[in-house]
């Protein structure tokens, strides 16, 4: 997961990672640290052709972020509820980005969206050194 520039921002960090433990996720890795405008573009390559791309670099690098690797059965599927819709008006009340999130680019939070990419987007942020089992 990463808690993202507006969330950092509006000093809602605690605030999430609350929610985070009390739905029962282990936190193995964690982190706050600034990705260059290069390095979000890496992260989010694969919406290079959609035309929110640059936009969406220039957000994710305007702040610091939190990064963090979760545990929990059914981590995925698990975290993608607890944060909710991707638009923050149309998340279900009570979630990270209804409570969190302003609009659509400025969400509070991004969530791994299946578990392969989940181990790809953790090898990003953490070596194997960073992280605790």
């Amino acid at each position: 997961m990463m808690i993202k520039p507006d969330a950092v921002r509006a000093g809602n960090i605690g605030n999430i990672l609350q929610m985070v433990n009390a739905a029962g996720f282990r936190i193995v890795a964690m982190k706050l640290t600034h990705m260059t405008k290069e390095r979000a573009g890496q992260f989010y390559a694969v919406h290079r052709e959609r035309p929110f791309y640059d936009e969406l670099c220039t957000f994710m690098s305007s702040g610091p972020i939190v990064a963090a690797i979760l545990e929990k059965e059914n981590a995925v599927e698990a975290f993608r509820q607890l944060i909710g819709a991707t638009d923050p008006a149309k998340a279900e009340p009570g979630t990270v980005r209804h409570r969190y999130g302003t609009n659509v680019g400025e969400n509070a939070v991004h969530g791994s969206d299946s578990d392969e990419n989940a181990a790809i987007e953790s090898a990003f942020h953490f070596s194997g050194m960073e992280t605790y089992s």
